[in-house]
């Protein structure tokens, strides 16, 4: 069974925060199943984009738990929210989760592996 998203979210928010980050829900959606997307912003004021994973990227018998990928590496922002804003049109109970911190995203989330 998977956690709620407004569980994760929380979760997730507060794990940042007690490791010394800062993490903010930026956008709310559906409690239950809504797909959560999450922002790293760095010191250099880029942003990287963090989202749902396919469910290709999970093996066989796997947990449907949650994987993310990657879509934007050190972009801008104005890049970020525009990739959010078509992402929000073609579903309007998405979550965002904004964080800030230097550790790897990887501490946090469950990443698809590339390739």
């Amino acid at each position: 069974m998977r956690l709620k998203t407004e569980i994760f979210a929380s979760a997730l928010v507060r794990r940042i925060f007690s490791e010394g980050g800062f993490a903010a829900v930026e956008r709310k959606g559906e409690e239950q199943a809504g797909a959560l997307f999450v922002t790293q912003r760095f010191r250099d004021g880029t942003v990287s984009l963090y989202a749902p994973a396919p469910q290709s990227a999970f093996g066989e018998g796997e947990a449907r738990g949650r994987k993310f990928e990657t879509r934007l590496v050190l972009a801008e922002e104005d890049a970020v929210r525009e990739a959010l804003a078509r992402e929000i049109r073609f579903d309007p109970d998405l979550w965002v989760v904004e964080i800030e911190t230097d550790k790897p995203i990887a501490d946090y989330l469950d990443m698809a592996e590339e390739g």
